[in-house]
C-alpha cells in the first residue's frame, strides 16, 4: 500500500452545467470548514482557481461532478502533481470512487490518513503535417482518430516504433490509456485494462474487411497513425475535433506527466467499482 495521504489544502470545484453541483460544493466546504479545514470553492472554469491550481496554492482537488469533470481536472491538475477526488454526482463514474451520498464518510478516512494516491499514465498527442507539428495535448482516456461528418469510413495506416503495424478501412481508430479502457474503448469492444498499466491500447472503430482486434502495445511504445483519407479528424478525450488532411500524422506516446488520483481501501477498488457499474448498467430500463 502506498503512503498514507492526508491534504492541507485542498480546493473544492463544481461542475457548473451540473444541477446541485454548487449547493453540494458549498455543503463540502462548510463541512470541512467545522472540521478546521478551510477549502475555497468555485467552478471548475474560473479562471483565477485554475491559475491558483497551475501555481500550486493547494494539493488536492476534490471536484464535484461526473467523469468527464474528472477528466477536465486531470487536464488541469497532472502537470502541477495536484491529486484528485471526485464525488459522483453523473451516471456512470467509472474515474470516482465515491457516490454522492457517501463523501462524509469518505472525508473522515481521508483526515484519518487512510487514504492513497494513485498514478495514472495519460497520453501525449502531436498532430504533424509535412514534417511540422501543428499541435499537442495529453489525454487522460483517448486519442480518436475518426470519421468526420461524412459517413464514408476512413482510411489510416498505424506503425508502431517506426514499423508498419497494418492499415485500417474503419469509423476510426482509438489509441487509449488502460484508464480510457473502460470509457469509448470499452464500447468500441476492447478489452478492460488494470488501472496501473502503462502500455497503449489501438481499437478499431467498427472496421470493414481490417484487423477487427483490439491491440495491446508494450510501454514505452510509439504510435503513429498516419491518415489516408480526407474526411477525418482527430478528438482527445472527447473535445471538439480537429480536421486532418490526408498524409497528416497523429503521433501518440505516453505523456511525460500523470494524473494522481485520491483512493481509499486496497487497489481492487477498481473491480468493485467496474462489476457495480456493469451490473448497474445491465439493469437499465429494468423496474
Amino acid at each position: 500500500m502506498s503512503t498514507p495521504f492526508i491534504p492541507k489544502h485542498p480546493v473544492i470545484t463544481a461542475y457548473p452545467k451540473m444541477p446541485n453541483a454548487f449547493a453540494e460544493a458549498e455543503t463540502m466546504a462548510a463541512y470541512l470548514k467545522d472540521k478546521g479545514v478551510e477549502a475555497p470553492m468555485g467552478s471548475l472554469y474560473d479562471e483565477d482557481l485554475r491559475k491558483r491550481v497551475k501555481k500550486g496554492d493547494f494539493d488536492m482537488l476534490i471536484t464535484v461532478g461526473g467523469d468527464g469533470s474528472v477528466l477536465r481536472a486531470g487536464h488541469l491538475c497532472a502537470p502541477c502533481k495536484v491529486p484528485i477526488l471526485g464525488v459522483n454526482l453523473g451516471r456512470l463514474g467509472f474515474l470516482i470512487q465515491i457516490e454522492k451520498k457517501e463523501w462524509r464518510e469518505y472525508f473522515e478516512k481521508l483526515f484519518n490518513g487512510e487514504a492513497w494516491v494513485e498514478n495514472r499514465m495519460m497520453l501525449h498527442a502531436e498532430h504533424i503535417r509535412a514534417g511540422e507539428k501543428l499541435g499537442s495535448s495529453n489525454a487522460l482516456n483517448e486519442v480518436v482518430v475518426g470519421r468526420g461528418q461524412n459517413l464514408r469510413p476512413v482510411r489510416f495506416s498505424v506503425s508502431v516504433d517506426e514499423r508498419h503495424l497494418t492499415s485500417y478501412v474503419a469509423d476510426g481508430i482509438i489509441a487509449a490509456t488502460a484508464t480510457g479502457s473502460t470509457a469509448y474503448a470499452l464500447a468500441a469492444g476492447g478489452p478492460i485494462l488494470p488501472p496501473e498499466l502503462r502500455n497503449i491500447l489501438l481499437v478499431p472503430i467498427a472496421p470493414h474487411l481490417s484487423v477487427d482486434r483490439a491491440v495491446v502495445l508494450s510501454e514505452g511504445s510509439s504510435v503513429n497513425i498516419i491518415v489516408k483519407s480526407e474526411n477525418s479528424v482527430l478528438s482527445v478525450d472527447g473535445q471538439p475535433p480537429t480536421s486532418l488532411m490526408e498524409d497528416d500524422i497523429v503521433k501518440v506516446t505516453a505523456a511525460d506527466v500523470t494524473a494522481q488520483f485520491v483512493r481509499f481501501g486496497d487497489p481492487g477498488y477498481f473491480y468493485r467499482n467496474l462489476t457495480a457499474h456493469m451490473n448497474q448498467n445491465s439493469l437499465a430500463g429494468q423496474a
